[in-house]
């Protein structure tokens, strides 16, 4: 589940340098959410790169009209070739979304506590993600056409399923050249990037003013305690809080719920 995310401009944009010689063309949002504009990364028609802003919440072509009715915000690598909404996008539209860091949240008998995740190095992430474009009936042109996404997600890594069992799909700089690539088949792609962790990550309990969409500033990264380390060779075990300040109880929003 990936329902809540971090954007520092500063960071994606020595990240999309470092890809395709572009800066990030958003803005600082500690706490995006499901139906926000984000900027995407995608093949675009010469073949080339482009980083074009989509609505964070999948809108099929062939709906009727946008809808929120339907959780579309994440898309479960394991049925996602088979799912009427995704399996087009997921065969041959492609993207990678750049983002600082996204959160969880650890339940426990205290309530629910929200935790930053990031990558150790602050270089930020690149999650693997799918895209579709929508046109109203009658429309033409770009000026009607609704590009959208979801973020893919996987099983939770074994190192990480005490905070959730579920995850985004991480990648590093060539796996996400890769995943781009339009002449690599997606189905073995997915199934060998699925559950991994390529990258350290970094896990810190931070200000529950994340849990409320409109609070938008750096307070929502606020950390209430030292940081722990998650890698492939390093769980997070949740015995490790016990001497953390005790999370009040706290109410979600209706969409961040499990994908």
């Amino acid at each position: 589940m990936c329902g809540r995310l971090s954007i520092y401009t500063a960071q994606l944009t020595r990240l999309l340098m470092s890809i395709m010689q572009e800066t990030y063309p958003g803005e600082d949002d500690y706490n995006a959410a499901p139906t926000q504009t984000l900027p995407v990364i995608r093949r675009g028609a010469d073949g080339g790169f482009e980083c074009m802003p989509m609505r964070w919440w999948l809108t099929p072509s062939w709906s009727q009209a946008p809808t929120i009715q339907y959780s579309m915000f994440n898309a479960k690598v394991e049925t996602a070739a088979k799912s009427p909404a995704f399996k087009k996008p997921f065969q041959k539209q492609r993207c990678v979304v750049p983002v600082s860091g996204f959160y969880e949240w650890y339940r426990s008998d205290n309530g629910k506590q929200p935790f930053l995740i990031n990558d150790q190095a602050q270089n930020g992430l690149l999650l693997a993600g799918i895209w579709d474009a929508w046109r109203p009936k009658g429309g033409a042109g770009a000026a009607a056409e609704l590009l959208s996404f979801s973020l893919l997600t996987a099983a939770a890594h074994k190192n990480l399923v005490e905070l959730h069992h579920r995850q985004p799909i991480f990648l590093t700089i060539e796996q996400a050249l890769d995943w781009l690539d339009p002449s690599n088949a997606t189905e073995p792609m997915a199934a060998d990037l699925a559950s991994t962790l390529p990258v350290p990550l970094q896990l810190t309990p931070v200000s529950r003013e994340v849990n409320n969409v409109r609070n938008k500033g750096a307070r929502c990264a606020q950390a209430l305690a030292r940081s722990c380390e998650v890698s492939a060779n390093i769980s997070f075990k949740a015995a490790d809080l016990s001497t953390m300040e005790k999370a009040k109880p706290v109410e979600q929003e209706s969409f961040i719920a499990d994908s």
